[in-house]
């Protein structure tokens, strides 16, 4: 080959999600939806706390993904036919299943998302399904978050990237291109033990943002972006003091309660609470002037009080 075979597999498996993501390259103004309880944690605190992904009201969507994705890597017929024979087949398959299990046994439980939806600047309203779904049923607010103060290096632990939405067969489809897409980068390769196993590195890799950045089309609506953050790719536990719990109407739930003041290294110097909310909009319920006053009052004792609404 050309190039590199680990750049050879970013490439296939990587481009589609550099190109959607679009950021860095485009920096939107992003709405939290939450309750008046979440905002007062969050400005006394200066804490934003991220959740896992399998307390997540979409973790059947998650589930399909990863399922749906492990299962067709094992009886991909493109990969099949590339391996030429049966027992290299069975050594990328446990490959696979070793960095799958890896991934169930020690970071499922430590990947963490913010779920936020695409702002548009002066629609100071909101959206009425995110208030009726999210924003406490339009008694709650939407913090709208300026992304363009963000500027997380290579190295960060957070990736941050707007949702798409397909359908299942949609899902299905990308899926099994991407097995054929990696199987041709197999192809001219030698098939070492090597280069198998980085192809089933990359394709784990590619397959959990898959699962992590793809939504139902039902849901298109809500223009969905995410945090997300990846135990992997913390290699020195920066983020590890900030694991936590929250106990919810559902039980006992892990959370990443993310300190401002202690990840400038990570998503760029400078990151506070002042930096990063451009607005706080008051749900349509509680809109009015005594609640305009209330909360005021809370940023100020806060020492918030220059945060705008």
């Amino acid at each position: 080959m050309n190039i590199p075979v680990s750049q050879a597999f970013k490439d296939v498996l990587w481009g589609d999600f550099e190109e959607e993501s679009d950021f860095p390259a485009k920096r939107p103004l992003l709405a939290h939806y939450t309750s008046v309880a979440t905002l007062e944690k969050i400005v006394s605190t200066d804490q934003i706390w991220l959740s896992n992904p399998l307390y997540m009201n979409d973790l059947e969507e998650l589930h399909f993904v990863m399922n749906a994705g492990a299962e067709d890597f094992k009886t991909s017929q493109h990969l099949i036919a590339v391996c030429n024979s049966r027992e290299r087949h069975q050594f990328l398959v446990k490959k696979f299943n070793e960095l799958f299990n890896n991934f169930d046994r020690n970071h499922v439980l430590d990947t963490y998302v913010m779920c936020l939806s695409e702002h548009t600047p002066g629609r100071n309203d909101g959206l009425l399904s995110m208030w009726r779904g999210y924003g406490a049923n339009g008694n709650g607010v939407a913090i709208v978050f300026d992304t363009a103060n963000l500027s997380p290096n290579n190295d960060s632990p957070f990736v941050v990237g707007k949702v798409r939405y397909q359908s299942h067969p949609q899902r299905l489809e990308w899926i099994d291109k991407k097995l054929y897409e990696l199987a041709a980068v197999l192809a001219k390769t030698e098939r070492t033990d090597g280069d198998l196993s980085l192809a089933a590195h990359h394709f784990i890799e590619r397959l959990k943002l898959f699962a992590l950045f793809t939504k139902h089309d039902g849901f298109s609506e809500e223009q969905e972006w995410r945090v997300v953050y990846m135990n992997e790719r913390d290699p020195k536990a920066l983020m590890k003091p900030m694991f936590g719990y929250a106990i919810t109407n559902r039980g006992v739930e892990p959370k990443l309660k993310l300190e401002l003041s202690k990840v400038a290294q990570v998503l760029g110097s400078g990151v506070t609470l002042e930096t990063l909310i451009d607005l706080i909009i008051l749900g349509p319920s509680i809109s009015s002037i005594l609640s305009e006053n209330s909360v005021r009052r809370m940023l100020t004792i806060a020492g918030k009080e220059n945060l705008s609404f």
